[in-house]
């Protein structure tokens, strides 16, 4: 099991914070993704996967603002 602190995840995704809801974010979709379509490095975990990914900066995301119910 490999050992992403904070700082390896924050130099990726601006704040250690942000970067583990992406990885949680991508592992989710890794998990829906069929058997056969997840990419390579099987015997990992996802989070671990996620993780690795993200650190490599293989992740492109955006921040999207959010509208609050009721706001006007």
């Amino acid at each position: 099991m490999r050992v992403f602190t904070p700082i390896e995840v924050a130099e990726r995704s601006g704040s250690k914070y942000l970067g583990v809801l992406v990885a949680a974010r991508y592992a989710r979709e890794l998990n829906a993704l069929p058997r056969d379509a997840v990419p390579a490095g099987i015997e990992k975990k996802l989070t671990t996967r996620s993780l690795e990914t993200l650190s490599g900066g293989e992740i492109e995301f955006s921040l999207a603002n959010r509208r609050r119910r009721g706001a006007q």
